[in-house]
């Protein structure tokens, strides 16, 4: 079997170094290539992207230097499933790479929508939405030099999201993953399942002990399904 690039994208607010501690846990057989947005660790003095049209033109090129050529698959957590998928659907275009699988992981059907929205709120209220929606408040985020420079890239992530529309009328070419914390409060089962309706390829569906954030502790336990699945296309 060759090797595997696996393009970890992150969610919200989030940068590369989050998937970074993960190769301690890969096989030797998968490469983890992050993906860092503009606007946050070594990239924090660009301006943040806000649209996922705008995402892909400012990642690709980089992330073509380090996939070309092999057999890819993608992640991509919570609010990052929308961007992962976006990636895939640009990369199975191409002849120069072979996208074996897209993993999804608590993240709802990109068609559908959440109810409220945090893009827009006051700082306050926008951190205590999110907050909601993720199930989880970073610490920095009390701190308040650490909030001035995590905040612009958290809300141009969370307007990113929050304004992509999915064209159903689209169908992924290459089969997809989703994953669920089994305790997760924000993504239902229903709505993890519902990605099976993004691919014209097979689809599995995955859960994971634990909530929405999960994979804080099951990093070894993703990669696993990763390589099951990837070694299922090879």
């Amino acid at each position: 079997m060759s090797k595997l690039s696996l393009v970890c994208v992150p969610f919200a607010g989030a940068g590369a170094s989050y998937y970074r501690s993960w190769r301690s846990h890969a096989a030797p057989d998968i490469e983890l290539v992050p993906v860092q947005l503009p606007g946050r660790e070594r990239l924090i003095e660009q301006e943040p992207v806000r649209s996922i049209r705008e995402a892909v033109a400012t990642v690709l090129p980089r992330l073509l230097s380090s996939v070309e050529g092999t057999r890819v698959a993608l992640f991509g957590h919570s609010s990052g499933g929308v961007l992962a998928l976006a990636l895939a659907q640009e990369l199975a275009t191409r002849t120069d790479v072979e996208v074996v699988r897209l993993f999804v992981s608590g993240a709802p059907g990109p068609g559908l929508r959440r109810a409220r929205h945090a893009t827009g709120l006051p700082d306050e209220a926008f951190i205590e939405r999110v907050e909601e929606f993720a199930g989880y408040r970073h610490p920095a985020l009390d701190n308040p030099e650490m909030r001035e420079l995590i905040l612009p890239a958290l809300r141009a992530d969370v307007e990113m999201y929050e304004g992509f529309l999915h064209d159903p009328a689209v169908e992924l070419p290459v089969p997809i993953t989703s994953l669920r914390g089994q305790d997760d409060d924000n993504v239902t089962l229903a709505e993890a399942q519902d990605w099976r309706n993004v691919t014209s390829c097979g689809f599995e569906f995955v859960e994971m002990e634990g909530g929405h954030m999960y994979l804080n502790q099951s990093a070894s336990e993703v990669l696993r399904v990763v390589r099951q699945a990837t070694a299922i296309a090879a």
